[in-house]
């Protein structure tokens, strides 16, 4: 289900593979978003030594507005702390203004080119 969901949201955009999708959905932590018990989208997240980073996060079409992924990136978020992680990080294409303009709402900032982030508080 994961993978169609996927699919319908990237499929035809440059950067799309099969092969990443399901190489990401079947070794990462996924969280999934339901709506009516059908997943509306998730966020696959890889940690590293310091760092968690969202590989892939998508809200199907269908419940675009809806909170959803703003949800989606506080789990991240929380599954990031708990890992004691310094900051929670996203590759973003330059040319995606959505998608900077919904992680900078979400408090991340520039470190690089197509790098954001968004420090964790520490114990």
């Amino acid at each position: 289900m994961l993978f169609g969901l996927a699919r319908r949201a990237f499929g035809g955009q440059g950067g799309w593979s099969d092969e990443r999708t399901l190489t990401v959905l079947g070794s990462e932590t996924v969280f999934v978003a339901e709506v009516d018990e059908e997943p509306a989208g998730y966020v696959a997240l890889e940690p590293a030594a310091e760092v968690v980073r969202i590989d892939q996060l998508l809200v199907s079409p269908e419940h675009e507005a809806e909170g959803i992924g703003h949800q989606l990136v506080e789990w991240a978020e929380g599954f990031a702390i708990s890992r004691r992680a310094r900051a929670l990080q996203i590759v973003v294409e330059d040319d995606n203004a959505p998608a900077l303009d919904f992680y900078r709402r979400a408090g991340f900032v520039g470190v690089e080119p197509g790098l954001l982030e968004l420090i964790l508080p520490q114990d």
